[in-house]
């Protein structure tokens, strides 16, 4: 959701330059998986704003250094006092 005076073309090239440049982040199985929309009104106090709102599988990388780092203590029993 982008506020503000902008063209949709201009909001439509970003998304399309986020979308390359993180591409990894982005699967090729849902095609047009990136939704935008233009308020011309901008918020109160401001020239322009976005929100940008996902639903991401990049938690993954956090849970997978969580557990590697758990597993690494817990082999050397660190932290088990009970």
């Amino acid at each position: 959701m982008f506020r503000g005076k902008m063209s949709t073309k201009e909001v439509d090239e970003q998304m399309v330059n986020v979308q390359n440049k993180n591409s990894s982040y982005f699967v090729e199985w849902i095609p047009n998986n990136v939704k935008s929309s233009v308020c011309d009104i901008p918020p109160r106090g401001l020239s322009m704003a976005s929100t940008f709102v996902s639903n991401s599988t990049t938690i993954q990388e956090t849970f997978r250094t969580v557990s590697e780092q758990f597993t690494a203590m817990f082999r050397r029993k660190a932290f088990l006092h009970w």
